[in-house]
């Protein structure tokens, strides 16, 4: 038998392992993150914030309202809330090529007011690292503009960050009686 302790084979034992370990991978940054839901006007990508959208839904049976813009569609009871449909691309003098059944609406809620856009589809929840965001408003038609604050671009797609809340309070989207 040798002569050597079992404390000492440990010794020898854990510097032969610490000779030969690697060291630790280096933790990469962690970037903040902005968060929204993705929504399609056409071929417009937009990303509003999820603080500005309570719900989504498909397009409820809804009722025609007379003496009201062309772009209000009627009204809908959603859970016993009676809630005026909106249709944004006839809001923004555009038309959509897909059928109403096909389409979705952001519900929001905009000083108590509840209102449902419709909108060509809904992209889900899109995440952007924080610090890639441009304050720059990407060519758009001049309609659009007043809304977008700037733009996130990911997967080679142009995300125009779309303020619902200015929506909300545009002159003209609260004129809505003929």
């Amino acid at each position: 038998m040798s002569d050597v302790s079992p404390l000492v084979l440990l010794r020898e034992l854990e510097a032969r392992v610490r000779s030969n370990v690697i060291g630790l991978p280096e933790q990469e940054k962690i970037s903040e993150t902005w968060s929204g839901i993705g929504f399609r006007l056409g071929q417009h990508y937009f990303v509003a914030p999820m603080s500005e959208v309570t719900e989504l839904l498909r397009v409820p049976a809804y009722t025609r309202l007379p003496n009201v813009k062309p772009w209000v569609l009627g009204v809908s009871n959603i859970r016993g809330r009676l809630i005026p449909i909106i249709d944004l691309n006839s809001f923004f003098a555009y038309d959509s090529t897909d059928p109403i059944r096909s389409r979705r609406i952001l519900v929001i809620d905009h000083h108590g007011q509840s209102d449902g856009l419709v909108v060509d589809g809904v992209e889900g929840m899109q995440y952007f690292i924080a610090d890639t965001f441009d304050e720059a408003v990407p060519e758009l038609p001049d309609e659009l503009t007043p809304f977008i604050l700037g733009h996130f671009v990911k997967d080679r797609k142009i995300w125009s960050r779309f303020s619902l809340k200015t929506l909300g309070d545009y002159e003209q989207f609260q004129e809505v009686a003929v």
